[in-house]
């Protein structure tokens, strides 16, 4: 029964169908996978009895003939993602006794399909952070390499899956943290399009930018988990009503343009990533596509527009969090003021508390224009850099990170050096598109390399053949 929690979400899937195996005897594999891989950190919350009630009832349905995508499968969510009467913590001690009174319409979607939550994926604490070692209650290690980061935010999430501890899982993307981690694991992880998927019940952070994903193992589980969680929602007012589906299906890269822009492989970037990368690329070109080269000129502007922006939504979004209305109370309070400075010392991290005084410069008088007005004015200019570099292709190529995973805590007194990991992700979050990464590579140690396709707006189902083409005969 043990190696049954290395197949993957289609295998299990068909299992349970042709009912070889239970949802019980699958679930059961998983929550021990869980016990043993508990030094991974990839869980704040486990719901073992939920879980197991939920794949009986799973097993009721197959034994009575029903279908559904996900019917049975044992799958985790990200802390920061409501579910209703199991703890949601978003890794801070500020919300450590939470717990919604509702299911985020994503949750909602998943329990529609038949999915199996076993639990709460770990992460940076309110998804602030590139490496999981900002959660308040343990570090996430690295699924390949205990040693190292496993990326962040949703570095819980990717563990997860890449683990064996759940078949897929959701994350949350604000600036990279499904694609990150996902690269790091050496599994796929999706940021679908701003609005493409609901954000109600998300824990804002950044509410411009934030979008819940699915990672899972290989291509065709993460589309799974994408159609299924898709759709639009009038609970969230930013949700598209649209067509969803604008890009196609397809198992031939002939006719196919793909984009390479040049500020994407800088002089500057590791040897190992950039030979996997343009090895990648002379794959596609050998099996039939275009690839055209391209410009993002504004590409140099991103990271510092991506950390105003999102740090000045974030200290909007984080001053509900006052002991008062939200979230838990310091003891030993006598004033309003006390209640406020001592809840919020106590609390918030010290990633959380960076972001929160760097939201608050750029908002403030005298500082607004230079720094806030500045950076809404290059987000526009990046979004038309990118519809530009996009009109003539099908999607963008590029490294998902500029290195490996790297050593746990190596980064502790370098705030930039973990920042600077975000810089060939955050320029898709401000631009508002969907991007995918998935594994091309392994570096010296053996630590996977992740590669990122960037598409046009609403074209999930391109990006995602794109990347299963790859997948089968890309990698070695």
């Amino acid at each position: 029964m043990k190696d049954i929690v290395k197949k993957s979400l289609g295998e299990i899937k068909k299992d349970l169908a042709e009912r070889k195996v239970s949802s019980v005897e699958v679930t059961e594999a998983v929550l021990e996978s869980i016990k043993e891989h508990e030094d991974y950190g990839a869980y704040v919350t486990v719901c073992a009895e939920a879980a197991m009630e939920a794949a009986r009832a799973a097993d009721k349905a197959i034994a009575e003939g029903k279908d559904a995508p996900l019917l049975g499968v044992p799958v985790a969510v990200k802390d920061n993602i409501c579910t209703e009467g199991v703890r949601t913590t978003c890794a801070s001690k500020f919300l450590e006794n939470y717990i919604p009174p509702y299911d985020a319409f994503v949750v909602k979607k998943l329990k529609a399909a038949g999915a199996v939550i076993v639990g709460k994926a770990n992460m940076d604490e309110f998804a602030m952070g590139s490496t999981s070692e900002f959660s308040a209650y343990k570090v996430v290690k690295n699924a390949v390499d205990p040693t190292r980061v496993p990326g962040g935010s949703s570095g819980g999430s990717a563990v997860a899956v890449a683990s064996y501890q759940a078949y897929a899982s959701l994350g949350s993307d604000t600036g990279g943290s499904i694609r990150q981690p996902a690269a790091f694991n050496g599994v796929v992880g999706l940021k679908p399009t701003y609005s493409a998927v609901s954000r109600n019940g998300l824990v804002a952070f950044a509410s411009s930018l934030d979008q819940i994903g699915p990672l899972a193992r290989n291509v065709a589980d993460c589309r799974t988990v994408y159609y299924v969680i898709k759709g639009h929602d009038a609970g969230d007012s930013t949700s598209y009503a649209g067509d969803l589906d604008k890009g196609d299906d397809f198992t031939s890269l002939k006719g196919r343009k793909i984009g390479v822009a040049k500020e994407f492989f800088p002089t500057a970037l590791n040897a190992t990533i950039r030979a996997a990368l343009e090895k990648a690329i002379k794959f596609y070109e050998d099996n039939g596509a275009e690839i055209v080269e391209t410009s993002i000129g504004s590409f140099d502007m991103a990271l510092a527009c991506y950390y105003i922006l999102s740090s000045a939504e974030a200290t909007s979004n984080l001053s509900r969090y006052d002991g008062i209305k939200y979230g838990r109370r310091a003891e030993g309070c006598k004033t309003l003021d006390e209640i406020y400075y001592k809840s919020r010392t106590e609390f918030f991290g010290a990633e959380v508390k960076r972001r929160i005084m760097l939201g608050n410069f750029v908002l403030s008088s005298g500082y607004y224009d230079a720094f806030y007005l500045r950076a809404s004015k290059a987000r526009t200019l990046i979004k038309k850099d990118f519809d530009n570099a996009l009109s003539g292709c099908d999607a963008l190529i590029c490294p998902t990170a500029p290195t490996t995973a790297y050593k746990l805590g190596s980064n502790a007194g370098d705030t930039t050096a973990a920042y600077l990991g975000d810089v060939f992700t955050v320029p898709v979050n401000i631009a508002g598109l969907p991007a995918l990464s998935v594994n091309c590579g392994y570096d010296g140690d053996g630590m996977p390399i992740g590669m990122q396709l960037i598409g046009k707006p609403y074209c999930e189902k391109t990006l995602l053949s794109l990347a299963e083409i790859f997948e089968k005969g890309g990698r070695e």
